[in-house]
C-alpha cells in the first residue's frame, strides 16, 4: 500500500487547559478529529491531496468553534472578511481569496479561483461576484456571526479605546485559522488555509493565509500550512521558508519547521506554529505557542488528536 499522510489545525494561540471547560474540549477535539477524518478517508480511498485537504478545511470551516468561515472573528467594524488559500504540489498552481464576505466555505472559492482563473489571487467584491458565477453557495453576512466572536471583539474595541495597544492583545484576540496538508497514494502533496483573520483588524487587512509563500506553500518535497500572527509569517515567507531549508539547506522537513517556528518566528516576534508532510509521509507539527489545535494520521498509520504542548 502506498504511503498516505494528513494533518489538520485549528489556530495556535494562548490555549490553557485551565481556561476551557471540559465540555468545550471535547467538542474542540470533535472538531478537529472530523476534519481529518473527512480528509482521510478520502487518501484511503486513493482521494487526491487536493480533495482531501479540501475536505478538512470544509469541515473546519463550517464548525463554528474554529476562526474560518462560520465562526469567523469581526473587523474593528464589526463585518467578516474571510481569506482562504490552496496549492498543488505537483504543479505548484495556487488559488487564494482574500476579503470575502458572502461565501460559505472560501477554500472552495480558493479552488476555483486556481482551476477556472488564469490568476491566482481575488479579493474582495470580484471574489464575492466570481463565487457567484461559480455557483458556490453563498450566505448572508450574518450566517458568520457566534456570539463568543462578537464579544471578543468587544473586549478588544474596550481594550483599544482605553489605550491599548494592538499588538498587545490577547493572543485568541490576535490570530486563529484553520488549515490542512496531506500526501496521497501518488505522491502528491497538496496544502490548503482558511482564516477570519484577527479579531478588531482594519477592514481591509490582509493576513498572511492568501498570499502563496507566508501562510501556505506546497511543491514536490513537502505541504505548509501556518497559524500565527499573521505579519510575522509574511516578513519571514514563513511556509516557504521552510521548503527553502529542505532544497537548498538539506534540511529535514522537523527540522526546517523547527527552525522556522522556534529561532526565525521568535526573533520577529512572531508567535504560533505549522503543520506540514513531506513526501515521505512524514508529519511535523510545531508551535511556539502555550498551544495548537492540530490533528495528523502521519504514513506509519500513528495518530494524534492535541490542543495543549
Amino acid at each position: 500500500m502506498m504511503t498516505i499522510a494528513i494533518a489538520v489545525h485549528g489556530g495556535a494561540g494562548t490555549i490553557r487547559k485551565a481556561d476551557i471547560t471540559p465540555e468545550k474540549e471535547a467538542a474542540l477535539q470533535a472538531g478537529l478529529a472530523a476534519a481529518l477524518e473527512a480528509g482521510h478517508a478520502i487518501l484511503r480511498e486513493g482521494g487526491s491531496a487536493l480533495d482531501a485537504v479540501t475536505a478538512a478545511v470544509v469541515a473546519l470551516e463550517n464548525d463554528p468553534l474554529f476562526n474560518a468561515g462560520r465562526g469567523a472573528v469581526f473587523t474593528l467594524d464589526g463585518t467578516n472578511e474571510l481569506e482562504a488559500a490552496i496549492m498543488d504540489g505537483p504543479t505548484q498552481v495556487a488559488g487564494t481569496v482574500t476579503g470575502v464576505k458572502t461565501v460559505k466555505n472560501p477554500v472552495k472559492l480558493a479552488r476555483r479561483v486556481m482551476e477556472a482563473t488564469p490568476h491566482v489571487t481575488l479579493g474582495f467584491a470580484a471574489a464575492d461576484a466570481f463565487a457567484r458565477e461559480q455557483g458556490l453557495e453563498c450566505v448572508e453576512p450574518d450566517y458568520y456571526f457566534t456570539e463568543t466572536r462578537w464579544q471578543a471583539l468587544e473586549l478588544e474595541r474596550s481594550r483599544l479605546a482605553a489605550g491599548g495597544v494592538r499588538e498587545d492583545a490577547p493572543e485568541d484576540r490576535k490570530h486563529g485559522t484553520v488549515g490542512a496538508v496531506a500526501l496521497d497514494e501518488a505522491g502528491r502533496l497538496a496544502a490548503a488555509t482558511s482564516t477570519g483573520g484577527q479579531t478588531a483588524k482594519w477592514a481591509g487587512r490582509i493576513g498572511d493565509t492568501p498570499i502563496i509563500g507566508a501562510g501556505t506553500w506546497a511543491d514536490a518535497n513537502c505541504a505548509v500550512s501556518c497559524t500565527g500572527h499573521g505579519e510575522s509569517f509574511i516578513r519571514a515567507a514563513a511556509a516557504h521558508d521552510i521548503a527553502a531549508r529542505m532544497a537548498y539547506g538539506g534540511q529535514s522537513a522537523s527540522e526546517a519547521a523547527a527552525c522556522l517556528v522556534h529561532e526565525t518566528l521568535v526573533r520577529l516576534h512572531g508567535s504560533g506554529g505549522v503543520i506540514l508532510v513531506d513526501r515521505a509521509g512524514r508529519v511535523s507539527m510545531p508551535f511556539n505557542s502555550e498551544g495548537m489545535y492540530r490533528a495528523m494520521v502521519d504514513g506509519e498509520g500513528n495518530r494524534e488528536v492535541s490542543i495543549y504542548r
